[in-house]
């Protein structure tokens, strides 16, 4: 009896451009840190002497690199390392710039579990300079409470510092992320009358916890607080009704 085959979904494989290989390469050396954050990368010429490729080629695949936020082009410097946090996290913000409301709450949902539990470990490892940065955040946001972009960073730089208090570099590392693409949100909600206040008194509710050493009343109150500034996250418009005359019933 003959066997029934199953069809082929095996389609060829398409060859890769130079560039693209050179983009790959450069990937792999960045992820296992061949340079460090911050570090100048060689230069065009040196770099396609040791790939043995044409400089033509070579800059397309840079061109890439930067726009996944790898790396940064000084002009008239160099080319350097982004900060590993901030590695793709350019296409992922236009990505979710542009998508539903819908996907920003579960963005929202994402970053309530990565900081509540921030603001719990923070309550158990932050250090005497800990605090002292976490303060001075908050004290930048109350000064720059009419100013919305200065008074966003000093946010951003709040929750930020609470994570480096909190001594775990994985959710850090995921805090940095997800932080970057809360920005646009973040903005639009201070332009509402009364959450700058709210914020900096949730603020401080937070900041007092982890100074008491108290690891579940940093976590309410960093729940708390997330939560409440969810509600300015832009909601999915509803759904229209349809309009129009009901479908003929036949018997």
């Amino acid at each position: 009896m003959a066997l029934t085959l199953k069809k082929d979904r095996l389609t060829p494989v398409v060859r890769t451009t130079l560039t693209a290989d050179i983009c790959h390469k450069m990937v792999g050396e960045l992820i296992r840190g061949s340079w460090a954050e911050g570090e100048k990368i060689p230069a065009e010429r040196e770099l396609s002497q040791k790939m043995g490729v044409g400089r033509a080629s070579l800059r397309e695949a840079l061109k890439a690199l930067e726009i996944m936020g790898m790396i940064e082009t000084r002009l008239g410097d160099g080319t350097y390392v982004c900060k590993r946090s901030e590695f793709f996290s350019r296409p992922l913000l236009w990505a979710i710039a542009s998508s539903s409301a819908a996907d920003a709450r579960e963005l929202v949902e994402a970053r309530t579990v990565i900081e509540v539990e921030l603001a719990g470990l923070a309550a158990e490892h932050a250090t005497p300079d800990d605090l002292k940065q976490i303060g001075e955040q908050l004290d930048r946001m109350i000064k720059s409470k009419k100013n919305p972009k200065e008074f966003v960073q000093a946010d951003v730089s709040f929750h930020l510092a609470i994570g480096r208090a909190a001594a775990n570099s994985i959710l850090m590392n995921a805090l940095n992320l997800i932080r970057n693409l809360m920005h646009l949100w973040i903005l639009k909600a201070v332009d509402s009358k009364g959450v700058a206040d709210k914020a900096c008194a949730q603020h401080r509710r937070v900041l007092q916890a982890i100074k008491n050493n108290d690891r579940t009343t940093a976590r309410k109150e960093m729940r708390r607080h997330l939560r409440d500034m969810a509600e300015f996250v832009p909601r999915r418009p509803a759904a229209r009704k349809r309009t129009g005359k009901p479908a003929d019933k036949r018997s």
